[in-house]
Parts: structure tokens; sequence; C-alpha cells
């Protein structure tokens, strides 16, 4: 397998299992999870869409022919959160040290590099969509 594939996995199982691991609590409203959702005002349907939509994407990363997709859904996801945190939640969510920011900020990084190294298959959908790019 060439290295280029490799990193690509890696990156996409890390970005994965972060996604997929956090919808216990999203799903079972965790008190984290009600609380940001709560202060963001978008409580419970944000929290369950959220937890939706990370569900795909993390499904989606573990499938080869549309981990490009994944991570596009994924990068945007965590774009969101990323700012939620830095605009409204603070870093520290509950004593949490950071830990959920740290996340986002992980499954970002890794779903910005499957873009990057999958890049021709993202292009691919946008052509069969109408949508070139």
């Amino acid at each position: 397998m060439e290295i280029k594939r490799i990193i690509s996995w890696i990156a996409q199982i890390t970005a994965a299992v972060i996604l997929l691991q956090t919808l216990w609590f999203k799903f079972t409203a965790a008190p984290e999870s009600v609380y940001i959702f709560s202060k963001l005002g978008m409580e419970p349907y944000g929290r369950i869409g959220s937890g939706v939509v990370e569900l795909v994407a993390g499904l989606l990363l573990l499938t080869p022919r549309f981990c490009s997709l994944g991570a596009l859904i994924a990068l945007v996801t965590m774009k969101g959160a990323i700012i939620s945190h830095l605009a409204l939640l603070g870093i520290d969510i509950l004593g949490d040290g950071g830990q959920l920011f740290g996340l986002a900020i992980i499954t970002f990084v890794c779903c910005g590099v499957v873009i990057f190294l999958n890049f021709e298959q993202l292009r691919g959908f946008a052509r069969k969509w109408g949508i070139l790019f």
C-alpha cells in the first residue's frame, strides 16, 4: 500500500472514531451535550441533528469510495464546532480542560488531510453533481 493511502486511512480512522464515539453523548443526552446545545439555543434538535450528521460523516469516512465526501461533511461540522467554542462556549466545557475543543481540532485536521489526499475523488463527485471546481 502506498504511503498516501496509509496516511489517508490513519486520518480517516482517527476522525471516524472521534465522530462515532461522541454519538453516545449526543444521543443519550449526556450533561455536557445538553449544556453545549442549550447554551447555543439548539437543544435538543441541534444536538440530535448534529449527531445524525456526524454519524453519516463517520460512516462515509470508513468507506473508501466516499471517504472524501465524509471528510467534507465532517470538516464543515467541525468548523461550526470550533467557531462555537471560540465565540460562545469557550475552550473548557464544564471542566473538561479543553478536551472537546481538542477533539474538534484533531477531527478538523484529519478531515483536511483526507480531503487533500483524496481531492480527485471529491472533484469527481462535484462534476457528477454539476458543481465544477
